[in-house]
């Protein structure tokens, strides 16, 4: 008996459940022959008994010998044989193009041209090629067999387009709704009744959803088994692990791939994996989601930030930036602007609802810190993870102490809100980082900018032992700039041109060669220093690195592409971090 999946709609009642989408369910040939039409006839398979289960696309009823040519594959041919070739040759030709152009099966009535039995040269050239070949003893009435059949595939034609429907009706609302990734990522697991993973483009797992498996298992070494994994187009199966894998991304640019992780089978040749479509379709709302943009901040809050972002993005002229700053009360013009951007510390990745509480309360935090020290700021969210805050300060206003006096108050606001429990968020150090200032509202984007890149930066690689309470742009260095750039899918791109086939080599044979190039740059490309850092005795070590020019078809010997790579292997850290 066939296996039917279910998925239960998180909109649907308990007890309302939908079948599980995938392509229609034809009847094998071994169904068509059980059929009572069929059975009439008393068939007898006489050739490609282990084939039986190839699916009936069409039934199709021709005398003609060069039948093929009118087929597209997957029909069930109905003869009586009465023009069939009467050569040995002649027979096997005609088994032979059937059997190429996909056909399912041969049916032949006795009766007209055969009596008792079919020829030998056409059993023996069905056998060959794997075709079933069934001999009917008795008359039928063909249209009977062709009604038959083709009921039974309109109706799972019509079955799957009911399923599809209900499916897309599902991931519809998950877009409209504008559901979080892992809602998403959950459903398309409930349905296909199956662990699946959404990872970026550095093979990383943004969310992930185990089906009732143990998470260890579908996650521990992820990194490498990912690698393992290449799609030969935006969707494709690997029948090696099992995994379904398609791209995620819109408008062009991919930023992540959504992995069902299943049990290894073989499909078919030309047969489409039965969740490809839904895979698909929560890739297509994972994308969709991620350009809209959900505001839950609180009017002022969003006013602010509306603000912050027309600067960002030159979607208001300089003029209305200023003219709608000074109707909220921050006016910007003959102030000379400092622009600052907050982050979190990271700890454990909390759920998208806990983040966003996280991310309003802080903003609000913020805005508390600029009016407890008397300073006219534009405080709102810049992302989903960080505040920006546009200071104008007046010509007798210092900046440093204006800048000190802010950082100490949000810190004391995050400790007390901490101890006294008023706030959702854990105890949490934040980083502040600051622009240059500037002296018109024409220039306050290049100040946030900067602050951004300098937050960004700082909260991955911050230096020890400073004595300042904030972060500039000489505070960060080439680890701080790739680290910025650890989510741009160029930098994700550009790791994996120049090491690639380096960490696929040591992911398939459990090689340290990464590691050991990674010492032979830090040695600063003394051979005889690597090895002995390596551990390793000097022909030993000169034997690998040369299997790692060979790999990666570079010459360590020389300095442009010793430096290459060992950006690479740096902004590698980022991404991994």
């Amino acid at each position: 008996m066939e296996r039917q999946q279910v998925v239960r709609s998180m909109h649907d009642s308990p007890d309302t459940l939908l079948p599980m989408e995938g392509p229609p369910v034809l009847p094998t040939v071994a169904r068509v022959l059980d059929l009572d039409v069929m059975r009439r006839g008393l068939p007898q398979v006489v050739a490609g008994a282990e084939h039986l289960e190839r699916p009936v696309r069409w039934v199709h009823v021709s005398e003609l010998p060069d039948v093929a040519g009118m087929l597209q594959g997957g029909e069930l041919v109905l003869t009586t044989g009465i023009a069939l070739p009467e050569d040995r040759e002649g027979l096997a030709r005609y088994v032979r193009e059937l059997a190429d152009i996909g056909a399912a099966g041969l049916v032949v009535e006795f009766g007209r041209r055969y009596f008792d039995s079919l020829p030998r040269a056409l059993v023996h050239a069905a056998e060959q090629r794997g075709l079933p070949l069934i001999a009917l003893r008795r008359e039928l009435r063909f249209v009977a067999v062709t009604e038959a059949v083709h009921a039974l595939v309109v109706n799972a034609q019509l079955e799957q387009l009911r399923i599809s429907e209900a499916v897309h009706q599902v991931f519809n609302e998950l877009a409209v709704e504008g559901a979080e990734p892992a809602e998403v990522v959950r459903q398309v697991a409930r349905m296909a009744g199956a662990p699946v993973v959404l990872e970026n483009l550095a093979h990383q797992v943004l969310a992930h959803e185990t089906a009732g498996r143990p998470e260890t298992e579908l996650l521990e070494g992820w990194e490498r088994r990912s690698r393992g994994v290449r799609s030969p187009g935006r969707t494709g199966y690997d029948p090696r692990s099992g995994w379904l894998v398609t791209a995620v991304g819109a408008r062009g640019q991919d930023w992540g791939r959504l992995i069902l992780v299943d049990d290894p089978r073989t499909l078919p040749d030309g047969t489409p994996h039965p969740h490809a479509m839904l895979l698909e379709r929560g890739a297509a709302t994972l994308a969709l989601n991620r350009l809209v943009v959900r505001d839950r901040e609180s009017l002022e809050r969003q006013t602010h930030r509306t603000l912050l972002s027309g600067i960002l993005t030159h979607a208001l002229t300089v003029s209305e930036v200023a003219l709608r700053a000074t109707a909220l009360g921050v006016p910007l013009d003959t102030r000379r602007l400092v622009g600052v951007v907050l982050r979190q510390r990271r700890g454990p990745i909390p759920a998208a609802l806990e983040a966003q509480a996280r991310l309003r309360d802080f903003t609000e935090l913020a805005a508390t810190a600029i009016r407890s020290c008397r300073l006219s700021a534009l405080v709102g969210a810049l992302d989903d993870e960080g505040v920006g805050v546009l200071i104008a300060l007046g010509s007798q206003q210092d900046e440093h102490t204006a800048l000190e006096g802010f950082a100490a108050a949000l810190r004391k606001l995050v400790a007390d809100g901490a101890r006294d429990g008023a706030s959702a968020q854990p105890v949490f150090e934040p980083v502040i980082a600051v622009g240059s200032s500037v002296g018109s509202v024409r220039d306050a984007r290049r100040t946030l900018l900067e602050a951004t890149q300098v937050a960004d930066a700082a909260l991955h690689d911050a230096p020890g032992g400073r004595a300042a309470s904030y972060y500039r742009l000489p505070d960060v260095r080439l680890r701080g700039l790739l680290h910025l750039l650890r989510d741009d899918a160029r930098l994700q791109t550009y790791v994996e041109r120049e090491l690639g086939p380096l960490l696929a080599y040591d992911a398939e044979h459990g090689g340290q060669l990464v590691q050991l190039l990674r010492i032979y740059l830090e040695q600063g490309r003394n051979k005889s220093a690597a090895a002995d850092a390596a551990h390793l005795s000097r022909p030993s070590f000169y034997d690998r690195l040369h299997k790692v020019e060979r790999i990666l078809a570079v010459d360590l010997d020389q300095v442009e592409s010793c430096l290459s790579l060992h950006v690479a292997l740096l902004a590698l850290d980022a991404v991994r971090r």
